[in-house]
């Protein structure tokens, strides 16, 4: 059996393939008839393939035939998540993920890439479901947006080694179950209201009530101000978090990567144990690893 000896930790690539190749031919990976490999390293994805970017098709291809050849471990993202419940139908005959202005516009350079290809789109859909939500072993944990213990082991119990089955895919995608609430703060971030009357509008023009939060930071001796993964330093009040859950991921913890939060300037650890990936390629920004 081939032994790695560590791992490379890829963020979100969101249909930018050549950013891909290029970094992983940085890092001495060759490309072979079994795709990308590296005699002694393997790829972690934090999940985030699809979607915005040019070469989605090809992205997709990269990393699932390195995970097919043991190249790779692939986490699901926010996005596979949504798509996967963009195309599957309900009990009650209507899409889990509802076809709205908003949500096709999310999904329509994934839809407009395929196009002609609608049978490898399904295929893909197909193996989305079957990716994990978080990996962890005894060095490092990763995830794509949040890492809370307590849902994790919440999880543990209710997934199939760590992967959703699709009695829990359609539990997930209602919003009255436990389980929507532990996989959306698992692939889309954790949540606050914002102060009273105060509002942004996203990366997509959405009008937003609720900022997402550093859940590496302790809420309870924390400002709005930089609890809020997005700088607002002129939307947010300086006052502290006024939240009764003191959960959050400590120091001494194992160290923790995920993706998901569209970081902008230079890369760096968010502390001593937590390193988020995400840089925005999508939006004129860098494809980063950490080794």
């Amino acid at each position: 059996m081939k032994r790695h000896n560590g791992y490379d930790i890829i963020g979100d690539i969101h249909g930018h393939a050549d950013h891909l190749t290029t970094l992983l031919e940085s890092m001495d990976y060759e490309l072979t008839d079994q795709g990308y490999y590296h005699n002694n390293r393997k790829v972690l994805f934090v999940g985030d393939y699809i979607d915005r970017g040019p070469k989605i098709r090809e992205t997709l291809s990269i990393v699932k035939t390195m995970v097919d050849n043991g190249q790779a471990i692939a986490l699901m993202g926010n996005h596979e998540y949504n798509a996967i419940c963009y195309n599957t139908i309900g009990a009650d005959g209507e899409y889990l993920r509802k076809h709205t202005v908003k949500n096709s516009h999310q999904h329509q350079a994934t839809l407009d890439q395929f196009k002609g290809h609608e049978d490898e789109y399904q295929s893909y859909i197909v193996w989305f479901k079957t990716l994990p939500l978080w990996y962890e072993n005894e060095n490092l944990c990763a995830v794509h947006a949040t890492w809370d213990q307590s849902n994790i082991d919440k999880l543990s119990t209710l997934l199939i080694n760590d992967r959703l089955t699709e009695q829990t895919l359609l539990a997930s995608a209602n919003e009255g179950t436990e389980l929507f609430h532990l996989v959306e703060e698992t692939l889309k971030g954790k949540e606050i209201e914002m102060p009273p009357g105060q509002y942004f509008h996203d990366k997509d023009g959405n009008k937003r009530h609720h900022i997402r939060i550093k859940w590496w930071l302790d809420p309870t001796s924390t400002s709005y101000r930089d609890i809020s993964v997005i700088a607002m330093d002129d939307k947010l009040p300086d006052i502290t978090v006024e939240l009764s859950d003191s959960s959050y991921y400590r120091d001494g913890e194992k160290p923790v990567f995920f993706g998901h939060y569209w970081l902008k300037g230079e890369p760096e650890l968010m502390s001593q144990n937590v390193c988020c990936l995400d840089y925005s390629v999508a939006k004129n920004g860098s494809l980063v690893c950490y080794r």
